[in-house]
C-alpha cells in the first residue's frame, strides 16, 4: 500500500513519543539515584561512567 492510514501514523508517533519518554526517564533516574554498590575497582567505575556518558550522548543525538 502506498499510503499509510492516519491511525497507523498516529500509533507510530505515540510509540516514538513513549520510547523517547522512557529513555528520558531512565536517564533522569540514573542522575537522581546513586549506585547501590560502591565500586572500589577503577575499571568498573570507568565502565559505569562511560556507559552513562554514551547514554547521554545518544539521547542528545536522538532528540536533535
Amino acid at each position: 500500500m502506498l499510503f499509510a492510514k492516519p491511525e497507523n501514523n498516529f500509533r507510530e508517533d505515540i510509540s516514538e513519543y513513549v520510547a523517547q519518554l522512557q529513555l528520558h526517564m531512565a536517564l533522569q533516574a540514573r542522575n537522581l539515584v546513586p549506585t547501590l554498590t560502591h565500586t572500589s575497582d577503577s575499571r568498573e567505575q570507568f565502565l559505569q561512567q562511560t556507559q552513562a556518558d554514551i547514554e547521554k550522548l545518544a539521547s542528545r543525538q536522538y532528540h536533535n
